[in-house]
């Protein structure tokens, strides 16, 4: 019981703490001058995957390569199956052309680059470990200052509505929150993954499934809250956005920082979890062309969520 109090003690100060960072350095960039849109894009929008890179960050340094995947593969499915899903349910999601074109391959080209890279052994002829290498690493941190690079010209262009609410808060709070929230992904970070791989080893399931299953539901309820509540007010365009955004983000960034840390080593069956994330991207892009096009119904959304729901009963048992 101690393991699992840890875990939910972890997920409850991550959530928390990576909301103390986004306000307070929102406010400190607000303060600076900087437009609310370069801060959307940027704070807020590596506010989304900032639990799951305190999580990345303290599995690799414990050398838990298997939470580090597990948790952003988890992560990007559940972000596209039960959230998109449930959101979907909730309102029809209707899906801007610009994220239909620009954010969903993106997200799609993310997948197949870490399938491709960590299948060093097969393309090699058995010569390599297949692993996310440093090299690896700097490679998806390229892929993002590119996406970055895209985004901001777009932005600039009026091809992407400035969503940021940015509250100014006095200067002394600013850096209290961005301290508090440091210091809390930190600790939430180390009693996340050491609960994880307590549970891990009493249940005799592999580190990868628990990334996938319980820490990446926990590390996505962000993106959760923020998607449904959007749904509920029918701005589809957030609610859609921020899970794509987030899922670029994971791969790009939050493997990416992680494998310079240290590299990733992978397990035999990786390889089903990367192709379920594939065919998560795919399918969501597949069902803007179908029924409704351009969106997401309520029947789509059921289907996304059963989808997931399979998996997760394939994963466990």
């Amino acid at each position: 019981m101690l393991n699992f109090f840890f875990l939910a003690c972890g997920i409850t100060l991550i959530l928390f703490s990576a909301a103390w960072l986004v306000d307070g350095a929102s406010s400190l960039a607000k303060r600076a001058g900087v437009p609310d849109l370069v801060i959307g894009l940027t704070v807020v929008a590596f506010g989304t995957s900032a639990p799951e890179l305190s999580v990345n960050i303290i599995s690799a340094v414990k050398g838990s390569s298997g939470i580090a995947l597990g948790n952003i593969l988890g992560s990007n499915i559940c972000n596209i199956l039960l959230i998109l899903g449930v959101s979907a349910v909730i309102y029809p999601l209707e899906i801007s052309l610009n994220t239909k074109w620009r954010e969903i391959p993106f997200s799609l080209l993310a997948a197949i680059v870490l399938f491709i890279m960590i299948n060093d052994s097969f393309l090699n002829s058995g010569q390599s470990v297949d692993s996310v290498s440093r090299s690896d690493g700097l490679l998806l941190i390229c892929f993002l200052a590119i996406f970055l690079a895209y985004t901001f010209i777009m932005a600039f262009k009026g091809g992407i509505i400035d969503v940021a609410d940015v509250k100014l808060i006095p200067l002394w709070k600013s850096i209290l929150l961005i301290t508090a929230g440091l210091l809390g992904l930190v600790a939430g970070g180390r009693f996340l993954v050491d609960g994880a791989v307590s549970i891990a080893r009493i249940m005799g399931l592999s580190e990868k499934v628990i990334g996938i299953t319980i820490i990446a539901v926990g590390t996505s309820l962000p993106e959760l809250a923020t998607s449904a509540v959007a749904a509920f007010k029918h701005k589809t365009d957030i609610a859609v956005g921020n899970v794509i955004g987030s899922n670029i983000f994971n791969i790009f960034l939050v493997l990416g920082a992680t494998s310079l840390i240290r590299p990733l080593q992978s397990e035999t069956t990786i390889n089903t979890d990367i192709i379920m994330t594939i065919f998560a991207s795919l399918l969501l892009f597949i069902v803007t062309f179908t029924f409704r096009q351009r969106s997401v119904d309520r029947i789509e959304g059921a289907a996304f969520i059963a989808f997931y729901v399979l998996y997760i009963i394939f994963l466990l048992f």
